[in-house]
């Protein structure tokens, strides 16, 4: 428990990736109304607790990612202030304090520092925040796999391989296989699928799906950052030749180092890999009759490959996939 109208990040994240609760105290005591900053629901979630009095509601959230409920909190009346993405909850963060200190500094109720807040904030929030998480996490599994298949063969083998930041069907092309690297924040390997090609192999080359599960690693996990710092100086150490071509890679693939990026993770469970044939539950372009194929334009679904077993002999640069 700490005092103060602001909650660091990084005392928030290793509540978050111990799944553990806490609460931290923001206005003075004795002072109302009491303002908490909370990480709840076994440190799966945030949410800003406000205190009410007898004559005020907790005000309406104009923005649907965006929940205030009343709650009963050690006999007083709270409203709570959470948000229903979690995917979101780094930006959140940011959103709660700004609130808490309109309130706690500034004197505002609730109804003025939430409405000020949302006002002020709408157009970051109508935006992404640079890489959103999901991107960022996408980049941070093939970078795993990137770094495994430098490993097994070289690293200008690796980055000619490497073919996300193309956007062409597949992350990467290797001699007589290709690899699609699907990384996921989610408690599920659920992973969103891209088009009905994604998932369908080239000509007569195996097509080999990576599960990767993250989790939020607190002060033990690993920023975007520091894994592509990790690779660009084993590229620098090993084939410098090639640091441009990375360079050239990670910028097209969204990166930029002047980007805020203080979300920690590490793995949550072993990768798993699966082979594209029929066992694997997809959508297949082939499955189109001929002359439907060219008139699907775009598609995205959510696939579930949670308890599906690896499949047998999977390539040697899957053997021990780990953040770089």
């Amino acid at each position: 428990m700490t005092e103060g109208p602001f909650v660091p990040w990084r005392s928030v994240e290793h509540y978050l990736g111990e799944h553990q609760s806490t609460s931290y105290r923001l206005s003075a005591p004795s002072v109302h109304p009491e303002v908490s900053y909370v990480v709840g629901d076994d440190g799966s979630e945030i949410a800003l607790h406000v205190e009410l009095d007898r004559r005020h509601k907790p005000p309406v959230s104009p923005l649907p990612l965006i929940l205030i409920d009343q709650i009963g909190e050690r006999g007083m009346r709270m409203a709570r202030i959470r948000t229903t993405q979690a995917a979101l909850v780094r930006d959140f963060h940011d959103l709660l304090n700004a609130v808490a200190d309109r309130i706690v500094t500034h004197d505002r109720t609730l109804d003025q520092a939430f409405g000020e807040t949302v006002r002020a904030w709408s157009m970051l929030l109508n935006r992404p925040r640079g890489m959103g998480t999901e991107k960022r996490v996408g980049l941070i599994g093939e970078l795993a796999a990137l770094t495994s298949i430098a490993q097994v063969h070289d690293w200008p083998t690796a980055l000619r391989s490497w073919k996300g930041p193309s956007n062409e069907e597949h992350d990467f092309g290797l001699p007589g296989y290709d690899l699609e690297v699907k990384t996921t924040a989610s408690e599920q390997r659920r992973h969103t699928i891209h088009g009905l090609g994604q998932l369908t192999p080239t000509g007569d080359r195996p097509l080999w799906l990576v599960s990767l599960q993250l989790t939020r690693g607190g002060t033990d996990g690993r920023t975007l950052t520091d894994c592509v710092r990790a690779v660009r100086q084993d590229v620098a150490d090993r084939a410098p030749a090639c640091v441009d071509r990375l360079d050239g890679q990670l910028a097209a693939a969204g990166w930029d180092p002047e980007l805020p990026d203080d979300e920690r993770w590490r793995l949550r469970t072993t990768a798993v890999a699966l082979l594209a044939d029929d066992r694997l539950p997809r959508l297949d372009i082939r499955s189109l009759p001929p002359q439907f194929r060219g008139r699907v334009r775009d598609l995205t679904y959510t696939l579930d490959v949670s308890g599906l077993p690896p499949s047998p002999g999977p390539p040697s640069v899957l053997a021990d996939l780990r953040l770089p």
